[in-house]
């Protein structure tokens, strides 16, 4: 069933419009993107045609199957839509619209109205109060984000709509794909361990990130996430840690956030990685996806000593067993670079290495990219990041590298965090 709404043939939009800046048209034009993959079928009562496309006055009047309906209607009006959805036999439903639990008691008793409906039908949903889906792999993007983003091996959980279509922004800036984006919003049906579930198989998926705010499903979460643990990475962000977070995590998504010292405690036990923060998550997802788990070797590069004094402070703060340090010196052209990584991969005690780059008039980003790149090829087991200091120039050198899967990171600590993340316990 998640198979046939993560890669749907057919897609009916319920609440679609043409409205310049609306949820309606944003899905839309996201749906038409791509349209040669399946068909998108328009529904609203009050306009014949939008963008040119025929539309329909219920979705009981689309005489073909309908594989996923979007909703995005009033909240009041959602229960009497899902049910022509059920009557259609429409495989999965996404509740975009808000104004259920979230809200408080009426919105309460709407959300059991649809739970209800739901219950007695062959009919998934996923929502309300969501953002939608987007499979960047299929062309699918069943949401109302303001852009797709590149496909890659992540796949991103979050409750908060929003905070998706932030961090879509952030990764078109950068090299980070997703393999699947997942708004899952007040999990009236289909809930987090639903999704994990399919991800736990799902082949284009290296790593998973999830930010939460509270459980549904507490114990089935994290025995699941310790299952998936064994062959991909979970790495979680939790929202609502405070008092003050807890009651906006009421009015946001209406779960329960609970004790976090009880919920950092489980992360511990059933071997889940915590991020601190949003720009956590991402480096520690980059690297989860794109490196190998490795033992506590470590060795540095760098052409600044000021670099290899910090990275040993950081080493040292961080429990990461620093082996060796190659200060190769200010003036140092690509060919130094060269022989100190190719040298001290060779040696059977060293599992990752740091390359740490500054700008002098010598430095050649890009030559200095491409020998890393040879190194990654001759030595796959081993773990390299990077850590290229600057930004203008150094561009074009860090976007050779993550296209070849290898995490730059702008700042030292960041960089050493993020492959203490990938050592094995």
């Amino acid at each position: 069933m998640l198979q046939e709404i993560f890669n749907p043939q057919s897609v009916a939009i319920i609440g679609a419009n043409d409205r310049p800046g609306s949820v309606g048209l944003g899905l839309v034009k996201n749906l038409l993107e791509g349209k040669k993959q399946r068909k998108v079928f328009l529904v609203n009562p009050y306009l014949k045609k939008i963008l040119g496309l025929r539309t329909y006055p219920r979705i009981l009047d689309v005489k073909e199957e309908i594989d996923l309906a979007i909703i995005a209607v009033k909240a009041h009006i959602v229960p009497n839509v899902l049910k022509e959805c059920t009557q259609k036999k429409v495989k999965g439903v996404i509740v975009i619209s808000s104004g259920f639990s979230e809200t408080g008691k009426q919105g309460e008793k709407l959300e059991r109205k649809i739970k209800a409906i739901i219950k007695n039908s062959q009919t998934r949903l996923i929502g309300p109060n969501c953002l939608g889906i987007i499979r960047p792999s299929f062309n699918l993007n069943a949401s109302f984000a303001p852009a797709t983003p590149n496909k890659g091996e992540v796949a991103f959980l979050s409750q908060s709509g929003a905070l998706i279509d932030a961090l879509i922004d952030k990764s078109l800036e950068g090299n980070l794909g997703f393999s699947i984006v997942i708004s899952y919003g007040n999990e009236a049906d289909l809930s987090l361990v639903d999704f994990l579930e399919f991800l736990e198989n799902d082949e284009e998926t290296n790593a998973i990130v999830i930010y939460l705010e509270g459980l549904k499903k507490t114990r089935e979460f994290f025995e699941l996430s310790y299952q998936i643990s064994q062959k991909k990475p979970v790495v979680v962000l939790k929202g609502g840690r405070t008092r003050e977070g807890e009651k906006a995590v009421k009015s946001h998504t209406a779960s329960l956030a609970g004790s976090y010292e009880i919920f950092s405690g489980a992360c511990q036990q059933f071997n889940l990685i915590e991020a601190d923060t949003i720009e956590e998550l991402f480096d520690f997802a980059k690297a989860l996806a794109w490196q190998p788990r490795i033992k506590n070797q470590i060795a540095v590069v760098s052409n600044a000593g000021g670099g290899v004094v910090l990275a040993s402070d950081y080493s040292q703060e961080l429990n990461l067993n620093l082996i060796e340090t190659r200060d190769i010196i200010g003036d140092a052209d690509s060919q130094r670079y060269e022989e100190a990584i190719f040298s001290l991969l060779k040696k059977k005690n060293i599992s990752g290495m740091l390359v740490i780059q500054t700008l002098q008039i010598m430095t050649d980003p890009i030559e200095n990219a491409k020998i890393i790149i040879r190194a990654k090829k001759a030595f796959p087991g081993k773990t390299i990041i990077t850590c290229f200091l600057g930004g203008k120039l150094s561009k074009r050198g860090v976007d050779l590298l993550e296209k070849n899967k290898i995490p730059n990171y702008p700042d030292v600590k960041r960089a050493l965090k993020a492959l203490k993340i990938l050592i094995k316990n």
